[in-house]
């Protein structure tokens, strides 16, 4: 079994440890497992905090910082549009979680998917606790929930920038709910779940597809960014281009919300990545850190390479490259080290660039915010290049072997890690793009996806929702 010294998911079992202890000291069971009172005094105050202010920044990554991100990109018909997707998609996507994702997400049941013993969220209270990556510390069932959900949030409201301008709101938001319930949650289930480091020796097999593989993902290069990245080219495709798209100017009305948005982003990132250890300690200063300056390095490349190819560094430019360079660090932010991480940050600027400006235009699709070519192909890279920058002989973090009591370091193989990494990339590509062309296919068939040319003209704003963004 390979690795995960900070893999960020894991309520291994949150009640069902607490509920399964006494039982399993009844039959005899693990004696390496704490007994249920002792793991409530497990439970460190700092860490509980740490997860509830991470929870809130990732949330604030959403609404606020998304919103406004996107927002700021469309014209001004659309603005008002792109906020009310973002903010309904937050909404929709928290109540769909308590209901029955997190079950299907960090419960025991197979490779692919977790069951449904916790479906609204039945049997969690103040008293269950979820596992970190350390024996013998937990922290609140609630705060592994929270922080869950902002990450179930973010991560269909992403999409939504490939198609910005032209989709209708309600076969969106139903699209929403279909794509969290078949994709996400069994990604997260598949790349996240596992029984916790003081259980893994005992249930070797409860985990995972990916984590049996050994892929390593920090914080959500494949569950989130591969992931809604695939997702939103295969949405740009069937719905189409924008009318008048290459013929007719569409400027971003508001660079300035896109810089305010863009900063959310960066700050509450730090939420994202270093609150994805579970636990505040040096390993959460090491994501903190390898996020903040992967991202500077990538905002710096971009500027660059503007200014070297278009002789003028744009403040869009700076902001794309930093979002890439944000997307990459994700699945490594806890494996690699300061100065790897600024190399991956301009790597994946590099790369993004010429994806956005060179790719899209010669293939002709429509990705409207470059969802695909940040967050997919940002998250490609990061992901890949994850299991290069977490080599200990590089200054990485390694992987640890949970199943042994006390976990200890393991002997890492980076040929072999990078191959797993790959492995990781391709199956998020065909499952979320093989199931999110079928969702689009079906609603495009049944209520249809697009508003008419008369609406897309006038634009959604008014039209969609009966309000303006601008009174002028």
């Amino acid at each position: 079994m390979k690795r995960l010294i900070e893999y960020f998911s894991l309520a291994a079992a949150g009640a069902a440890m607490t509920a399964a202890l006494p039982a399993w000291a009844q039959t005899g069971g693990p004696v390496r497992a704490p007994a249920a009172a002792a793991m409530t005094g497990m439970v460190n105050k700092g860490d509980t905090t740490w997860m509830l202010i991470s929870s809130a920044l990732v949330l604030m990554m959403s609404v606020p910082g998304l919103a406004l991100f996107y927002g700021g990109l469309v014209r001004t018909k659309n603005m008002l549009s792109v906020l009310m997707q973002v903010l309904m998609i937050v909404s929709v996507a928290s109540l769909v979680w308590v209901c029955w994702g997190y079950s299907m997400a960090f419960t025991s049941g197979n490779a692919f998917v977790g069951g449904f013993s916790k479906a609204f969220l039945q049997g969690v209270d103040a008293t269950t606790l979820a596992a970190t990556f350390s024996n013998n510390v937990y922290i609140p069932e609630y705060a592994f929930i929270c922080f869950q959900m902002t990450f179930a949030c973010i991560t269909p409201a992403l999409i939504v920038g490939a198609f910005a301008e032209r989709v209708k709101f309600t076969p969106l938001i139903i699209f929403t709910v279909l794509w969290l319930t078949i994709v996400y949650f069994p990604m997260a289930h598949m790349v996240w779940y596992w029984a916790g480091p003081d259980f893994l020796a005992d249930n070797p097999t409860d985990a995972g597809l990916l984590y049996g593989w050994g892929a390593l993902d920090f914080a959500g290069g494949t569950v989130v960014h591969i992931n809604a990245g695939i997702a939103g080219l295969v949405g740009c495709l069937i719905i189409g281009k924008r009318r008048g798209y290459k013929a007719e100017p569409m400027p971003p009305h508001s660079l300035t919300m896109t810089m305010i948005g863009a900063s959310l982003l960066w700050v509450g990132w730090f939420g994202f990545n270093a609150g994805s250890n579970l636990e505040a300690n040096g390993v959460a200063a090491v994501a903190f850190i390898n996020t903040f300056v992967a991202t500077a390095a990538a905002a710096v490349a971009w500027a660059v390479i503007e200014q070297v190819v278009h002789k003028k560094p744009s403040l869009l430019g700076g902001v794309s490259g930093a979002v890439a360079g944000l997307v990459a660090i994700t699945p490594a932010a806890g494996f690699a080290a300061p100065m790897t991480s600024i190399l991956l940050g301009f790597a994946a600027s590099a790369v993004c660039f010429f994806f956005v400006t060179t790719v899209k235009n010669r293939l002709g699709y429509d990705d409207t915010l470059d969802v695909f070519g940040i967050h997919c192909v940002g998250g490609i890279i990061g992901a890949i290049a994850t299991g290069i920058v977490a080599d200990p002989a590089l200054g990485g973090q390694g992987w640890f072997d949970y199943t042994q009591f006390p976990s200890v370091a393991g002997e890492y193989d980076m040929a072999a890690q990078v191959v797993t990494q790959i492995k990781a990339v391709l199956l998020t590509l065909v499952l979320s793009g093989g199931v999110s062309a079928i969702l689009f296919l079906g609603l495009k068939a049944t209520i249809g996806l697009r508003p008419t040319a008369e609406v897309e003209a006038e634009g959604l704003d008014i039209n969609e929702h009966g309000e303006r963004a601008y009174n002028y």
